[in-house]
């Protein structure tokens, strides 16, 4: 780790202003993985985030935008979320999502073949469309307009521009986490 987690009573009003908000987001949205360690210090991406607050708040509010009013269903965002973790081996990112993805029932093969970077063979239409969607755009390029045209059949335009925007969103936060060697937690 290349940034020291920064227990509550060390941060700068800026800092302990963004960490109640992140605080307050993460216990209604993000409860399915360790985010925090015992004395109260934010772990993931929330603690790049603290270190440069003006970015971190921009990079947060985002995230509440694209979890507030999402239109894709959960399984949707996690299969992409997955694709996009798996492609830059961002392994805080990894675990934490296969533990939401856990908790909405996954299976243990599909979550092993998604972080393998492979295409489970048991996705639903909307899946697959995501998958190839999030693998596309993942790998660099305009994404090829035979898909882009398949998502805007199967999401509708906002639910395209959403899944377009939410890799983007995790590849920042892959990017984050493995520019910070961000480490994984112990899991129980």
């Amino acid at each position: 780790m290349r940034l020291p987690l920064i227990p509550p009573a060390e941060l700068t009003a800026e800092q302990k202003q963004l960490y109640d908000k992140m605080r307050k987001g993460i216990a209604s949205n993000f409860n399915a993985f360790k985010v925090e360690r015992e004395d109260g210090a934010l772990m993931g991406p929330w603690n790049p985030w603290l270190h440069e607050p003006v970015i971190g708040k921009a990079i947060w509010d985002l995230t509440l935008a694209m979890t507030a009013k999402a239109v894709l269903p959960d399984n949707v965002r996690q299969i992409a979320i997955l694709v996009v973790g798996a492609r830059y081996n961002a392994a805080y990112e990894i675990y934490a999502h296969i533990a939401v993805a856990e908790k909405d029932g996954m299976s243990e093969e599909r979550l092993s073949t998604l972080v393998a970077d492979l295409k489970p063979t048991d996705l639903s239409k909307e899946e697959g469309v995501a998958y190839d969607l999030a693998y596309s755009l993942s790998r660099g390029g305009t994404l090829p307009e035979p898909l882009y045209r398949m998502a805007v059949a199967t999401f509708g335009q906002h639910g395209t521009n959403e899944l377009i925007y939410l890799v983007g969103l995790y590849a920042l936060v892959s990017t984050t986490l493995n520019g910070f060697n961000v480490p994984v937690p112990e899991r129980d």
